[in-house]
């Protein structure tokens, strides 16, 4: 009964015959599994931990350890793993905090490249379904310590862990340009900035009605995803301009850093101003009567007080509701997008060097990643962005496109304490302690938590809260307690290889 719910639960993906192991060599050194776990009810769908023990036992010795990433917790504790264990967890259908990339790919480097060590070690990586979390890990390992290339990395991973015809091994949009951003950072001295962002501004083009705005960003040493504001209608204010669901050209265009700033500066924060000039077009914004807002609009989210994410991680969450009868909204768009913004200003800074550079080599030596721009924009198109837990399905549209204005807080400006000044974070070298998140305060703390509520939000009817009528922005508001808590397997169509690429691993006495 216990092999068949397993198989149930993997669905398309292959499972070893006899063992009904879920997992793949991705190289002949690093092996991506789905979580194991050592509790009922999971234990019955998914790989048993003693079971995935003897495999790794028979197959490589003590020449195996875990990397896991799984803030929702691991299922099983360290000691049944001898204590071969990382933990960087992150919560599921998101991407890393990028400060934990130079930490994760040291540690992987030092257990498998360690000159002391015995050879022909393992690295086995997991996280729910071996899937999103897991792939933005092993592929980031190919290319900052392998010397991969992006293109082949996500296509090597792909292979090994994906049944033909069910997609990309790293599906979530947000999760392949934190791929994109380990390749730059490797290519660039693995320098990476931490620093306090300030959000001045969030445009939005072909904005619906009913639509919520969220700012997030991770805590906890990411951990957790917290909400740091939410939209208010007496803080957005629309364009003047015929509604239309598709983009003329010169909306393509990113809001001008430099015009958003000087604006930003111009006007109070709690300014009284009727009218006001939009940095990205020339027409006019109006404080306008929610009763005559139009059903797609451009608009200007600005915060009344300063709004401040701890990091660069920056993500915006988006959320259409209309409202049912007997106290129910239906909810019929959910979108976020996550971006980081020490990464999307070396872009910004590389393309205009690259303008006025004369090879894109020269471009490349004139960025200093130890001085980011102070400043910049990020933008993405309704379509490009993620949807219910990182799948492409967003419902309805809920807008066309939105561009965020945001600048770095600079150490004067934030509280004397280390956890919100910046600070530059560069690889530790081999023979350097490498520090770890998330290690279980005691040995058998591990159980599976419940998922926080904005992983919970999904199309449909919800009941409806009192304030959230002067409220525009993009995420559910909180679950209440109780909610039942689903241990679904999204990420389908992955496959197991064996170390020579063989879809099946060879059947051992010791695995069984």
């Amino acid at each position: 009964m216990a092999s068949l719910l397993r198989q149930i639960v993997a669905g398309p993906r292959a499972r070893h015959p006899e063992a009904g192991l879920d997992l793949c060599y991705v190289t002949d050194n690093i092996i991506a599994t789905s979580g194991p776990s050592s509790t009922y009810p999971q234990r019955a769908y998914r790989n048993p931990t003693e079971d995935l023990v003897k495999f790794l036992d028979y197959k490589h010795g003590t020449k195996w350890a875990i990397w896991e990433f799984r803030a929702e917790g691991t299922g099983y504790a360290d000691s049944e793993v001898y204590n071969r264990i990382r933990h960087y967890p992150w919560p599921d259908h998101h991407p890393p905090p990028f400060a934990l990339i130079p930490n994760i790919m040291a540690s992987m480097r030092d257990w498998l490249q360690d000159p002391e060590a015995e050879k022909d070690r393992v690295v086995v990586v997991h996280c729910k379904a071996g899937k999103g979390r897991s792939g933005t890990a092993a592929t980031s390992y190919l290319i900052s310590e392998e010397g991969w290339s992006v293109e082949d990395a996500m296509l090597r991973f792909t292979a090994r862990r994906m049944r033909s015809g069910f997609g990309a091994g790293i599906s979530i949009p947000s999760q392949v340009r934190w791929v994109g951003y380990t390749d730059w950072w490797t290519k660039h001295g693995k320098i990476y900035v931490e620093r306090p962002i300030e959000i001045l501004e969030v445009h939005v083009w072909g904005l619906r009605d009913g639509v919520k705005v969220a700012i997030e960003g991770f805590v906890d040493e990411g951990r957790k995803i917290k909400a740091f504001h939410t939209f208010k209608r007496h803080e957005r204010t629309l364009i003047d301009e015929p509604p239309s669901d598709t983009l003329s050209p010169s909306a393509e265009k990113p809001t001008s850093i430099e015009e958003s700033l000087a604006l930003h500066e111009r006007q109070p924060r709690q300014g009284t101003d009727d009218s006001i000039t939009s940095p990205s077009s020339t027409t006019s914004i109006s404080k306008t009567n929610s009763s005559h807002e139009p059903g797609a609009a451009a608009a200007l989210f600005r915060p009344e007080q300063p709004l401040i994410v701890p990091t660069s991680d920056i993500n915006i969450d988006f959320e259409r509701r209309n409202r049912a009868k007997y106290g129910l909204t239906m909810v019929t768009s959910v979108a976020h997008v996550w971006f980081n913004a020490f990464f999307e200003s070396q872009y910004a800074l590389q393309q205009s060097s690259s303008n006025t550079a004369a090879s894109p080599e020269d471009a490349n030596h004139a960025l200093d990643p130890a001085k980011p721009p102070s400043s910049g924009t990020f933008s993405i198109h309704w379509d490009a962005m993620d949807g219910i837990k990182g799948s492409a399905r967003k419902g309805t549209r809920a807008l066309d496109r939105l561009s965020v204005v945001w600048r770095a807080v600079s150490s004067a400006e934030t509280a004397p304490s280390s956890e919100t000044l910046s600070k530059v974070i560069t690889q530790p070298q081999p023979g350097e302690p490498v520090p770890e998140t998330g290690r279980p305060a005691v040995d058998n703390s591990s159980l599976l938590l419940p998922p926080r509520a904005s992983d919970s939000k999904n199309l449909g009817l919800k009941t409806e809260v009192i304030h959230s009528d002067d409220i525009s922005r993009a995420n559910s508001p909180v679950a209440e307690e109780g909610e039942s808590v689903e241990d679904d397997d999204s990420e389908m169509g992955v496959k197991t290889h064996g170390l020579d690429g063989e879809e099946e691993v060879p059947q051992t006495d010791g695995a069984k």
